[in-house]
């Protein structure tokens, strides 16, 4: 008897109706405000209870910040009540790395009262948004989670994916979600403070997308990134516009937004990054990682794939002119790098699937890999560090990182 003709068995498809609101502004809290007031719904004629959440970094670099949201909420009494202080939650992967913050935000929600129809508001980076928007997604089976990236990594990638998240038991986004944000909005003003260093990191994502989705965008790329790195916003917001819409638009028309598929293609270039972040203890940002990463396997399409060699040059190009450092005395330790491979199937389950180039815009899915290829890969990413320091060792050292037994012959043979 076939499943379709026991009655006692039946199985029916069925798929949920989504909305993805992404705006673009600049000046949300001045003369854009509106835009922020309008996401604000009101529901069955309530006003909208909110509350706002704040990423220590901005919160230090904006100190005016708590007090304009506050202001905002007044001058929009019409529409919008503060549900509680405005809260300040520590920024970095630090917050994701301490499971008491995530128990902290949810007797803040439950202190407040906040139900389904309220919202959260938060601002700040790509794991504050993570973190605070986890907990949203679990109180109540999920709050309203309005989220106003302040950096130009979030605003291009994490910001608007439908993914949240806090890092356990030693793994990136061991523990999380998918949920779909109820609004996202970029603000050109939230940028104005963020450091050259992150203000950088977030077009590692934008060199990912475009390699993956659109070869006139990486040209685009290719010829900014050195206006880019000078923070010229004329070649800076085009780029992270671009950026933004190709994610959504992956997330909206790809057909697998909660990845139950095998294939994971945003993560490009991801499963070394996830695993440096944790053997150098975060002390590499994500968008570095993810650029060391992006650089690995698009040498490894090279060597292996059939990607052409000056495409894979243009790549290391593009993204050492966009200000990134693309070697690390961490990728010495290969035994422990080639080990982000297993954690990254077993994130997602099932058999091995890495997606790689076969030409800028043409993608593919393997499930195998090369092991000596992939050394060959790692090894010229390597060969383009710096030389470390007494420092750097006495740092890996301290802090007990994994690879700094590998750099006591590089400083050897310096002397």
């Amino acid at each position: 008897m076939t499943l379709q003709s026991d009655p006692t068995r039946t199985q029916v498809p069925f798929g949920p109706s989504f909305v993805h609101r992404l705006y673009f502004t600049n000046d949300l809290l001045g003369a854009d405000r509106g835009v922020l007031a309008e996401v604000l719904e009101p529901s069955d004629g309530r006003i909208a209870r909110v509350q706002f959440w704040l990423d220590e970094h901005v919160a230090r670099a904006r100190p005016d910040l708590g007090r304009r949201l506050r202001r905002f909420a007044s001058a929009h009494a019409e529409r919008v009540v503060l549900a509680g202080n405005v809260q300040v939650v520590p920024g970095g992967e630090a917050v994701k790395n301490d499971i008491h913050i995530l128990e902290r935000m949810l007797k803040v929600f439950h202190a407040a009262d906040l139900d389904r129809r309220s919202y959260i508001v938060v601002l700040g980076g790509g794991a504050v948004l993570d973190a605070v928007g986890f907990a949203a997604a679990i109180a109540h089976r999920g709050l309203r989670l309005v989220r106003l990236p302040t950096t130009t990594l979030a605003q291009a990638d994490s910001g608007v994916g439908v993914k949240n998240g806090v890092n356990l038991f030693g793994k990136k986004n061991w523990l999380g979600a998918f949920a779909v944000p109820w609004a996202v909005i970029n603000d050109t003003s939230l940028l104005t403070t963020l450091p050259d260093r992150d203000f950088i990191c977030g077009f590692a994502e934008a060199v990912k997308v475009s390699l993956l989705k659109d070869p006139a965008m990486f040209d685009e790329l290719c010829r900014s990134a050195s206006p880019i790195r000078r923070r010229d916003l004329s070649a800076a917001l085009p780029m992270i516009r671009a950026s933004a819409e190709r994610h959504r638009n992956h997330i909206t028309f790809g057909g697998d937004p909660f990845e139950s598929r095998e294939a994971r293609p945003l993560d490009f270039g991801h499963w070394s990054a996830h695993k440096l972040e944790v053997m150098t203890d975060f002390r590499l940002r994500h968008g570095e990682a993810v650029a060391i990463g992006v650089a690995i396997d698009t040498l490894y399409s090279s060597l292996a794939l059939g990607l052409p060699r000056e495409d894979a040059d243009r790549v290391l190009r593009c993204l050492m002119d966009l200000g990134f450092t693309l070697g690390h005395p961490a990728l010495r330790d290969t035994q422990d790098l080639f080990q982000g491979l297993e954690e990254f199937r077993q994130h997602l389950g099932g058999r091995l699937t890495l997606t790689m180039l076969r030409g800028v815009g043409d993608p593919i899915d393997v499930h195998e890999v090369d092991p000596s290829r992939m050394r060959a890969a790692i090894e010229r990413v390597t060969a383009l560090a710096p030389p470390p320091t007494a420092w750097d060792l006495a740092e890996a050292e301290a802090r007990e990182l994994p690879y700094a037994a590998s750099l006591h012959p590089m400083l050897e043979r310096r002397a």
